[in-house]
């Protein structure tokens, strides 16, 4: 039961995000975009600009990019260059990485650049 109410959040979360997003001007690619390596929950463009989007729901309000594992963002990092392969259209563009919290009262907290590739 607790597994299904997560899922539901967490779809929620991801759904919130891409509206707010979109909002502000980026375009939404791909949702829930899974490869052999891993999967993305959001990956836009803005620009010449690629973003690929964690999304983590939180009870409380700290937002902040510890609350991904470097494992989970080497997996995220191997999944954004699995998306790029498959879409060499989008070889060109720069890369970057954002953390999307969604706290109490379904508030966002949108991290830009989170993190870079290869960073412990």
């Amino acid at each position: 039961r607790s597994r299904q109410r997560a899922e539901r959040l967490g779809r929620l979360a991801e759904a919130l995000a891409a509206f707010c997003l979109r909002l502000k001007g980026y375009r939404v690619l791909a949702r829930r975009h899974r490869t052999k390596v891993g999967e993305i929950d959001l990956v836009l463009c803005r620009g010449p600009i690629l973003v690929f989007v964690e999304i983590k729901a939180r009870r409380d309000d700290f937002a902040t990019p510890e609350v991904l594992a470097p494992a989970q963002r080497r997996r995220i990092e191997a999944a954004a260059r699995a998306f790029v392969q498959a879409r060499p259209d989008l070889a060109g563009l720069d890369w970057r990485f954002d953390l999307i919290l969604v706290t109490r009262f379904l508030r966002l907290h949108h991290l830009e650049d989170a993190w870079r590739p290869g960073l412990p």
